[in-house]
């Protein structure tokens, strides 16, 4: 996948979450994440969506993606193993998780676009 900004093209290689258990499960316990990939959490349908950190020991950007494939939000630098509640106001249908401060480098912001290699909703069954 990639996400457009304003400082160029940035490509993702992207596990993919579209079960209720991938979700659940997302990337807990992992102890690394190379630069250039994440995890791509997809929904059903847009909602307010929310995340929280128990048992992930790297710190995340949570990027809120919009079913129009913009970017509405972005969470940035969570706290390891945190158990608070982490979201935008927002409603998404996609999260993009990647190493915290990823997007500060990058600079994106909420209206990026972010174009996906054949994945949708449709694409992906529950």
């Amino acid at each position: 996948m990639t996400i457009e900004s304003a400082k160029g093209d940035v490509g993702f290689q992207v596990e993919i979450a579209a079960t209720p258990e991938k979700r659940e499960r997302g990337l807990m316990y992992r102890r690394e994440l190379p630069s250039d990939h994440g995890m791509l959490f997809i929904f059903p349908a847009e909602k307010v969506n929310s995340f929280w950190m128990k048992n992930t020991p790297i710190p995340l950007d949570m990027i809120f993606i919009s079913r129009e494939r913009k970017i509405v939000g972005i969470v940035q630098e969570t706290v390891p193993f945190s158990l608070d509640g982490r979201s935008v106001s927002v409603p998404s249908q996609y999260v993009l998780e990647i190493n915290g401060g990823l997007s500060r480098r990058y600079g994106f912001k909420a209206g990026d676009v972010v174009k996906f290699d054949n994945v949708t909703p449709e694409t992906v069954r529950e």
